[in-house]
């Protein structure tokens, strides 16, 4: 486990460090669990699925993308402080990793499975997320740039749709291809916006997935310039 009071950018790569430090000296971590603890629990040391925490106030969008490339099992958990001494911790990212080379002395011929379960590439992601339509790709590819420029913020697909978070859920974003548009929807009080046919409109009272009371209606780079005022408030707020 790696903490950092704020935000760090080391965080991460301190955390493997210490873990390619502790891999190296198996024997000598052995020898002081078997001295400590005792022989049984010596032996039961498993080396191949080491799992790295990491926990810092903030992660940046590079480190969860270097998360889901790296083949350890680390988690990235972001804290904060709030008044009267209350502590919450989040998950941002998750994955499970591959099985290291290095094994217990009771596995070492299993270095390619977990309780006979094959190694599969990790991913946070559900199964059931759902897909960016080829239609629609590099307009999400610009969408979900803005929605992650605005510091820290954990990009969540979910069963239905794409959240962004901030602690809570900021934005939600859902695709429809048929239309060629991306609905996007701010936790934003419809209120407070010019209401515009076409583009903007106000969903309180109106079922609809994701969360947020506005809805705007991305179909082209015009649209999401003119949405970028929009969509800063909710995550200025957050």
């Amino acid at each position: 486990m790696e903490f950092k009071k704020g935000s760090d950018s080391g965080v991460m790569s301190q955390a493997v460090s210490y873990l390619s430090w502790l891999e190296s000296a198996q024997y000598e971590f052995e020898a002081l669990v078997r001295k400590v603890l005792g022989a049984e629990a010596a032996e039961s040391v498993d080396w191949r699925r080491p799992r790295m925490i990491c926990i810092a106030a903030g992660f940046s969008h590079h480190d969860r993308v270097a998360v889901q490339r790296l083949p350890e099992r680390i988690d990235l958990v972001r804290y904060r402080i709030f008044d009267g001494d209350l502590l919450a911790l989040l998950l941002v990212d998750s994955v499970t990793g591959f099985p290291s080379a290095a094994s217990s002395r009771r596995g070492r011929e299993r270095v390619t499975a977990v309780d006979g379960v094959p190694a599969t590439p990790a991913t946070s992601s559900p199964a059931s997320a759902p897909t960016v339509p080829e239609c629609l790709r590099d307009l999400y590819a610009e969408l979900d740039e803005a929605l992650t420029a605005w510091g820290e913020v954990e990009v969540a697909p979910l069963r239905h749709y794409i959240a962004y978070r901030r602690l809570v859920n900021v934005a939600s974003v859902i695709f429809r291809p048929k239309h060629e548009a991306i609905l996007v929807y701010l936790r934003l009080d419809p209120d407070t916006v010019e209401l515009e046919e076409g583009f903007t409109r106000d969903m309180r009272g109106i079922g609809h997935l994701g969360t947020g009371d506005l809805e705007v209606r991305i179909v082209s780079a015009a649209d999401l310039d003119k949405a970028a005022p929009l969509i800063r408030r909710p995550f200025e707020a957050a």
